[in-house]
């Protein structure tokens, strides 16, 4: 009776049912007194899992097996009691294990299809360069000769900018941009971003900048980081309708080995954070699991190239970095992004042109 915290004396002579079970399932313990008469009651030798009471009161999962005991007179039976416990919390670790190596499937399955659609993106985005490099320098030597056709030849150069333009998202998400990166302090970058993420973002939304007192500087390259935060807000500012709240909160990051088991994708190491979230209408999981795949875009037709995410996942990993997305729908979404941090102190002129506004 250990188990159950009384002691021999206490429940010698007691009714089995009064030791072990809690009062709604007493009734169980009557089999035992229906045994002793005729031999029925409870099946003998078949194990049984019931939730039994300790002294105190406290539950605890037992499995239980009557055996037939032979009397001179009448009929006997005992109980073998068996701790679940130790089982129970076996069963649930192994439960948390194949969860984690599902989930850790699942993130591999999804970063090798990125990899994959990356190395198609960024082969078919150099040939698409190369294409429109020919074209512009055509243009361009035509623009000189014939003005008679000014007109159509800088129809035809604005075609190739917008072209140039998607090759670069292209190889943005391929992780074969030109990257120059330099010693940035996030906080100043975005404090010098103020004006220029206000005006895309429109007077009906508000934009707070939260954090970073503190921050680590980071190794990334300034200008590539500008279009990212400004594509982010362009977002947000799209999921709630022109009209809402957008929180740019900056910290310091140390993600242990712990934490980097629970999500095998980041390593461990100390970051800088990124965090900018909406009170938009939010993302079902089936679009977040989608979110960072290119040419994917929930917006209407001509609303979006759906390069946006993409882009920001392909510079994000260049750089070393990781990028998250939080969504509830009807509560606003959060995209996190994680930069490694340096321990060089950034330089005056490298963050001064940092704080340039994206062209």
């Amino acid at each position: 009776m250990q188990l159950f915290g009384w002691q021999e004396l206490e429940a010698v002579g007691r009714d089995v049912g009064e030791l072990l079970l809690p009062p709604q399932q007493r009734a169980a313990g009557r089999g035992f007194a229906q045994f002793a008469p005729d031999g029925q009651g409870l099946a003998v030798g078949v194990p049984l899992e019931i939730v039994a009471q300790r002294r105190d009161g406290s539950p605890v999962p037992v499995e239980i097996v009557v055996a037939a005991l032979p009397a001179e007179v009448g009929a006997g039976a005992s109980a073998f009691l068996r701790d679940l416990r130790p089982r129970r919390e076996l069963e649930a670790r192994e439960r948390l294990r194949q969860q984690r190596l599902d989930e850790a499937r699942t993130a591999l399955a999804r970063s090798q299809k990125l990899e994959a659609v990356g190395k198609l993106t960024g082969g078919v985005a150099h040939d698409f360069n190369n294409i429109l490099h020919i074209i512009s320098a055509n243009v361009q030597l035509l623009l000189k000769s014939n003005n008679n056709a000014e007109k159509r030849l800088r129809s035809i150069l604005d075609a190739v900018e917008r072209g140039s333009k998607l090759s670069a998202q292209l190889l943005a998400f391929a992780r074969r941009q030109p990257l120059h990166p330099s010693v940035v302090n996030v906080r100043s970058l975005l404090e010098r971003m103020d004006s220029l993420l206000q005006r895309a973002a429109g007077e009906s939304v508000a934009i707070d900048l939260a954090g970073g007192a503190t921050l680590w500087n980071a190794l990334v390259d300034p200008n590539q980081l500008e279009n990212v935060i400004l594509n982010l807000v362009i977002n947000a500012r799209d999921a709630m309708g022109g009209k809402g709240k957008v929180t740019i909160a900056l910290d310091n990051l140390s993600i242990d080995s712990a934490a980097a088991t629970a999500d095998p994708e980041i390593e461990p190491g100390e970051y800088v954070r990124i965090a900018v979230t909406d009170t938009g209408e939010g993302m079902p999981p089936e679009v977040m699991e989608r979110a960072f795949e290119p040419f994917f875009t929930t917006k209407p037709e001509g609303k979006g190239t759906g390069l946006g995410l993409s882009m920001a996942h392909g510079f994000v990993k260049q750089s070393g970095g990781h990028i998250r997305i939080a969504s509830v729908p009807g509560e606003g979404t959060t995209v996190s992004i994680y930069l490694p941090r340096t321990m060089a102190e950034a330089d005056d002129l490298a963050t001064a042109l940092a704080g340039k506004p994206a062209q």
